[in-house]
């Protein structure tokens, strides 16, 4: 029976446990470029023994970030900085992924802490692009350039380029982040596309931007290493995206060639009324899909406590636990999970701790 920390085999890359760092924005980067504070942020969890970080949404091109602080990986200048961080990271056994991305109609706000509303243009706004030319609603009230097929080509192109750029960085596992609102999820959708053309209407028209980008980054990343993939398994609004749909779409990417599917959900509409917030609210998702679709998930979704964790792993529920907050709040949580979970001869801190604790 597998649990917590047990290792984790996907294609050539080995986790040393089940415990990984779901990418969490910091709007802390300048012109896309890491600082010294991912270098902390991120290394700090390697430190700490989870057995995957996935940096957080890196943008594939420069109007594809959600605000002017995001990290980016449109240009060969942002990877030797990622190479820097990731060769810390494996020093201390954890795998390195990434998230690459592009925000859609969500682009081109300003960071949390200032407000989180779209930027007008004197205030270093930029034209944003979506499926259909809908705003996505309250304090993000910039309405996107509907896409022609050239801009679709020309993201999928950024994509792919972006793909190539993590390898040479030093990355080994990939994700796309196809969830909460933004570009690839705003196509899936019915609530935010509305086109009428071949990426339009039904679901097969729907969802082939997604089919598209996954193969272009497939024929580039290669086959030994991990390429997954985050969805937004529900709308939880009537008329939109479903998990039926989620398992369909899954299983059609598995055939593109992706690993793993990272099960989140919501964020693409601002009616938030039928989201059950609470423990382990989006685990059902990862199940679901991990048993129809017959490929491995990550579960997600206020996963804070190591019995929690453990229980998802030991039945079968994910191969995976991906924790967001709760590795905010506590950077050794997979060493103090170790601790509550009894977990004798598990290797957790560097050498410079372990012999003092």
């Amino acid at each position: 029976m597998p649990h917590l920390f047990e290792p984790y085999q996907l294609k050539d890359i080995t986790l040393r446990n089940r415990i990984g760092v779901s990418p969490m924005c910091q709007y802390s980067s300048e012109d896309g470029l890491p600082t010294d504070w991912h270098l902390v942020h991120l290394g700090s969890r390697a430190v700490g023994g989870a057995g995957l970080i996935i940096a957080e949404a890196t943008a594939v091109e420069p109007r594809g970030r959600i605000t002017p602080g995001d990290a980016g990986i449109w240009s060969d200048k942002h990877v030797e900085p990622l190479q820097r961080i990731n060769s810390f990271i494996k020093q201390h056994n954890t795998v390195s992924g990434i998230q690459i991305a592009h925000a859609g109609r969500k682009a081109s706000t300003a960071r949390p802490w200032e407000g989180n509303h779209s930027l007008k243009d004197e205030e270093g706004g930029w034209e944003t692009i979506a499926p259909s030319p809908l705003a996505f609603g309250d304090e993000v009230w910039r309405e996107p350039k509907e896409m022609t097929r050239e801009d679709i080509q020309q993201v999928q192109d950024a994509f792919r380029s972006a793909a190539v750029r993590s390898l040479e960085a030093g990355y080994e596992w990939l994700e796309l982040h196809y969830a909460h609102g933004y570009l690839a999820h705003s196509f899936y959708s019915p609530l935010s596309n509305h086109r009428t053309d071949e990426y339009g209407g039904s679901f097969e028209n729907r969802i082939k931007f997604a089919l598209e980008t996954t193969r272009a980054v497939r024929d580039v990343w290669p086959e030994r290493l991990p390429l997954t993939v985050r969805l937004s398994c529900s709308d939880w609004v009537e008329g939109g995206w479903t998990i039926e749909d989620s398992v369909e779409l899954s299983k059609k990417l598995k055939a593109e060639g992706v690993d793993l599917i990272d099960c989140s959900s919501g964020f693409g509409s601002l009616d938030y009324k039928n989201y059950p917030f609470g423990a382990g609210w989006q685990v059902p998702f990862a199940e679901k899909i991990r048993k129809e679709a017959d490929i491995a998930t990550a579960a997600v979704g206020s996963i804070t406590e190591p019995m929690q964790a453990d229980e998802i792993i030991r039945n079968n529920r994910a191969d995976i636990v991906l924790l967001a907050q709760e590795m905010l709040r506590d950077p050794y949580w997979p060493y103090h999970a170790a601790q509550k979970l009894r977990q004798k001869g598990t290797p957790i801190l560097p050498i410079q701790y372990g012999s003092r604790v």
